[in-house]
């Protein structure tokens, strides 16, 4: 068994990569689309919205409620997208740390 000096280093390291990790989010941009990309919409790794992109053949004031089924598929693919990123950030930092697959972070 490791030494509590150890183990609070390595507290420290995670808490410090997640830090970093916060941030990198922050800052990333996820592009969803739908219609085979004749709505595209730009989210942050946090959720916030940065673009929504429509191509004309998707506005039919006829048809209101595809458009918005449309967003919502783009929303929800951006919103994946940024998920699948921070999972595999987060599965790095567990590696880089010798930290065991699986392994929660309570962070």
């Amino acid at each position: 068994m490791k030494n509590i000096g150890d183990l609070m280093k390595k507290a420290q390291q995670v808490q410090s990569q997640m830090s970093i990790l916060q941030t990198k989010m922050e800052k990333a941009e996820f592009e969803g689309t739908a219609a085979g990309g004749a709505v595209k919409v730009v989210l942050t790794g946090k959720g916030n919205p940065v673009s929504v992109s429509l191509d004309k053949s998707v506005v039919d004031p006829n048809d209101v409620e595809t458009l918005e089924d449309l967003l919502v598929v783009a929303l929800n693919d951006s919103r994946n997208k940024a998920d699948e990123a921070l999972v595999s950030e987060m599965e790095r930092i567990q590696s880089s740390l010798g930290l065991p697959p699986g392994f929660k972070m309570p962070f």
